[in-house]
């Protein structure tokens, strides 16, 4: 039996050349700049987002909120900070040998003006792109109200509804994570 087929068929090569091959076809703004068309791994957009976590404030204007996807892997960048945020915790306290070098309280006011920068930065990023949908949604039912026979655009109202919903229910989540990064 060749090595790179499971027992249910599926080539192991092809599962790793397809989760390889995962990009982000248009152009999203990351932090006030265009990512690249070229293929990104998780791991890239992360370190992107990494590198940018002690400048947290995402651009309001500048978001890409038509796909949600690229919605979602903005927010998910952006929530690295409250991903790693035991860690911070750890590396932010000094341990005693470190007591008298570190001032561990303006340390961990940085931690916590970050952590508040990065909550408040999301939560505009995703009332934005409610809003902005929300227009789209508004505009769209005008447009049907004028031509109920037009299947299409029904099609795109509907796609845009729960487009809207999914945004909304990101707020619920916007909420258990800050919730989360605070107990921590």
């Amino acid at each position: 039996m060749d090595s790179s087929v499971t027992s249910f068929g599926v080539g192991v090569e092809h599962r790793k050349r397809q989760s390889l091959s995962l990009a982000v076809s248009s152009p999203l703004v990351v932090f006030g700049q265009a990512a690249p068309r070229t293929p990104l791994l998780r791991g890239d957009w992360l370190a992107a987002g990494a590198s940018c976590l002690s400048n947290m404030a995402a651009p309001s204007g500048s978001v890409n909120c038509e796909e949600f996807a690229e919605f979602q892997e903005l927010l998910k960048v952006m929530r690295t900070i409250d991903d790693r945020i035991v860690h911070e915790l750890n590396t932010t306290v000094p341990t005693a040998s470190f007591a008298g070098k570190i001032d561990a309280s303006q340390t961990c006011k940085q931690l916590y003006e970050s952590l508040m920068e990065a909550h408040a930065s999301r939560d505009r990023v995703i009332k934005n792109c409610i809003a902005q949908t929300s227009a789209v949604v508004k505009q769209l039912r005008e447009e049907r109200e004028k031509n109920l026979d037009d299947l299409t655009l029904l099609k795109q109202l509907r796609k845009e509804q729960t487009k809207l919903k999914w945004m909304q229910s990101e707020l619920n989540v916007e909420e258990v994570v800050n919730d989360r990064s605070w107990k921590v």
